[in-house]
């Protein structure tokens, strides 16, 4: 058996969700003259590829430390939709089934395409990556649950749409160049789309259910697009974590991993090593 990493490069360049604590590391003792090197490090948990949990948006609900292994670990795919959504796009469950089976109780990774715009990634843009992606309406979430999903994760700030979280009040700019492109596409403004009962619906609505999201993966998930694989999310034991930075991993047998190795020679790789995104071809 062996892994391939889905999980983002983690450094004091890597943005946290906007307005959240970045990472800071610092050295409190060295080798000389205290014989060890040790750092404090201060940040935020939505920094980096984490895992959101229940009680980031549900007072009642399961901590970090509560989520056993076999809701962290089980099969699933990953579907590549980067050929259909681009910027301030909605996607939608056909997208999701055009394109791979998913069984009930799957783990589903969404391949927007935007870890492209990575801090790692050689066309980093951390508003595109963060304020630009595609998302979600309702009723991609009610596919969710009645898929009974353990969890899903997506490949870039959010699972929620940018336009349906406060960055439509933050970034006015933006959220004037989705309101063209909604009207445009639509025939809607994104008021008339994501109204006040919808808000964060990917939180609020489905972290009731116990269907939680990790945000912000990447790594070499370039290689398993539209593949079935078994998927493992491991954060801290973090008691009374709201969320956690975590590593997130695709286990595939030794053979599939040989094929994958040939595949990644045909990307160029990021200074990290990881492969690097290839740019989609949106329809």
């Amino acid at each position: 058996m062996k892994i391939i990493d889905l999980t983002i490069p983690l450094g004091v360049g890597t943005p946290p969700w906007p307005t959240y604590e970045p990472l800071q590391v610092k050295y409190f003792k060295r080798l000389a003259p205290n014989g060890a090197n040790g750092q404090i490090v201060t940040h935020s948990n939505h920094l980096g590829t984490h895992l959101d949990g229940e009680i980031h948006f549900y007072t009642p609900g399961k901590d970090i430390a509560s989520l056993d292994f076999d809701f962290l670990y089980g099969p699933g795919v990953i579907v590549d939709l980067s050929d259909a959504a681009g910027d301030y796009d909605i996607y939608t469950s056909d997208m999701v089934e055009e394109r791979v089976e998913v069984h009930e109780g799957d783990i589903l990774i969404i391949h927007t395409g935007y870890h492209r715009y990575g801090w790692d990634q050689p066309t980093a843009d951390e508003i595109r990556y963060m304020v630009k992606h595609p998302g979600p309406d309702r009723e991609f979430a009610e596919w969710c649950k009645a898929k009974k999903l353990k969890w899903l994760g997506v490949d870039c700030g959010s699972a929620d749409h940018p336009m349906n979280t406060i960055i439509r009040t933050w970034m006015p700019r933006q959220t004037k160049e989705a309101e063209a492109h909604f009207d445009n596409k639509y025939g809607k403004s994104v008021a008339d789309v994501f109204t006040d009962d919808k808000y964060q619906l990917m939180h609020l609505e489905l972290f009731p259910h116990g269907i939680i999201h990790a945000e912000c993966l990447g790594g070499d998930i370039d290689l398993l697009l539209n593949e079935r694989v078994d998927i493992g999310c491991f954060p801290w034991r973090f008691v009374d974590g709201e969320s956690c930075i975590s590593r997130i991993v695709a286990f595939v047998d030794d053979d599939r991993y040989t094929a994958l190795m040939e595949k990644k020679k045909d990307f160029s790789l990021t200074k990290y090593g990881d492969c690097v995104c290839q740019r989609p071809q949106i329809q």
